[in-house]
């Protein structure tokens, strides 16, 4: 059965994640480890005790991509492999390594860089994000693009057809919500994000990013990654310019979804500390098999299925 591992993004991390395959697995205290000498803090101290920093973008995004390329090495260790990869936003960058393009210790020094441009990009209370269900796109788009007088408002992550988040300018974002109730939009969500990432607010992270990325390395990617922005398969000589449209651009989530499907996918595993993605894929597509590697209990449902 052709298998796809997805990997988590930033909002699933919580305090204690990935605590119990920390203390069982000898792989995942190594990974942790090679984290904490890259960027020369404690990871598993940052990742295990309650603090205000595993909440904060710049640490946020090392942290959750240590996790998941633990449990990536864990799963690698007990034969489970994939066929293609994806990733949620932040989760691009573990797709990357799992396909071999990157390694570990230069992933995890790149996305603390790109936690930090991200930050830095947009001061706190001017931008909003706020998720929209049960709406037809094409009336999204078209109140986005209406609001857009009031500043900078777009849609940022297509998660699944009846669930599209918009970010932008407080005030864009807020006339937008209007525009949509008018509509006729029945249920929205503002998130408590630290930032309206995926939108044009996000240039100067961007660009910074474009500058940092001239100087890595990327291998020759050994399975498919499907690059969010685009929703279809990277090419090696694409990757570091969707890296840095990745940033101000819309995720594409369940149209990655459908590129995996035409790549023969019939099983996926989240991979991460969440569970945000397993939740996007049953409300996208069914017939795909889903299971999830965040901690013992679903390490252990997942090589059952394996």
């Amino acid at each position: 059965m052709k298998t796809a591992f997805l990997f988590s993004g930033q909002g699933d991390q919580y305090p204690g994640m990935a605590k119990e395959l920390y203390d069982q697995f000898k792989i995942v205290r190594q990974t942790f480890e090679q984290a904490s000498n890259v960027l020369g803090y404690d990871m598993a101290e940052l990742c295990f005790t309650e603090n205000e920093q595993l909440d904060l973008t710049e640490y946020t995004q090392p942290a959750i991509l240590t996790v998941s390329v633990a449990f990536l090495r864990l799963l690698k260790e007990k034969g489970i492999t994939p066929d293609a990869t994806a990733g949620l936003s932040l989760g691009e960058y573990t797709a990357l390594v799992a396909s071999g393009a990157l390694d570990f210790e230069t992933a995890v020094a790149l996305v603390a860089k790109r936690g930090k441009y991200m930050a830095e990009a947009v001061p706190a209370g001017v931008g909003k994000m706020v998720a929209v269900m049960n709406t037809p796109i094409d009336t999204i788009e078209q109140a986005c693009q209406k609001a857009s007088e009031y500043g900078i408002v777009s849609p940022a992550n297509y998660n699944t057809p009846k669930q599209i988040v918009i970010g932008g300018e407080k005030e864009a974002v807020d006339y937008a919500v209007e525009l949509l109730e008018e509509a006729g939009a029945r249920r929205m969500t503002p998130l408590n994000v630290s930032g309206p990432f995926h939108t044009k607010l996000l240039a100067p992270a961007a660009q910074q990013l474009k500058e940092t990325l001239q100087n890595v390395t990327f291998n020759e990617m050994q399975i498919p990654v499907i690059s969010n922005t685009t929703a279809k398969v990277m090419k090696q000589d694409e990757i570091k310019h969707l890296l840095t449209l990745q940033v101000q651009s819309p995720v594409r989530f369940y149209e990655s979804v459908e590129t995996l499907k035409e790549l023969g996918i019939e099983r996926v595993i989240e991979v991460g500390p969440g569970k945000t993605i397993t939740g996007f894929m049953k409300k996208i597509d069914k017939s795909i098999k889903v299971s999830r590697v965040s901690d013992v209990s679903t390490l252990q449902e997942t090589e059952e299925l394996d």
